[in-house]
């Protein structure tokens, strides 16, 4: 991944009163010309996900086992797979000190 955070696997979509079990691939870096931390992904295909959000844009959270973060979702790719993104603290774990840093390279 680089010098990006990340997740794979397992989470908890949340779009208005509706929960489904979706599987994610996100990923995640520090902006510093804004000052923000910036997360971003796909929700991978899921039928029950696009009858209920269509081709629309979409606010939802997202909860993994590692945490909670509200995100948008846009309109899905050909391969139905909608985008997910979000600022602030992610779904997933960051390292926040040089040794969790070096942990993961």
């Amino acid at each position: 991944m680089g010098d990006e955070d990340g997740y794979e696997g397992r989470a908890t979509l949340r779009v208005g009163d509706t929960e489904l079990t979706v599987e994610v691939i996100l990923a995640g870096n520090f902006e510093p010309i804004d000052g923000k931390y910036h997360w971003y992904g796909r929700v991978l295909a899921n039928p029950e996900l696009t009858e209920l959000v269509g081709a629309r844009k979409a606010a939802g959270s997202l909860r993994t086992p590692h945490g909670e973060a509200a995100g948008r979702l846009t309109d899905p790719d050909p391969w139905g797979r909608y985008r997910i993104s979000g600022t602030g603290r992610p779904p997933f774990p960051v390292p926040t000190t040089l040794e969790e840093l070096e942990r993961q390279h």
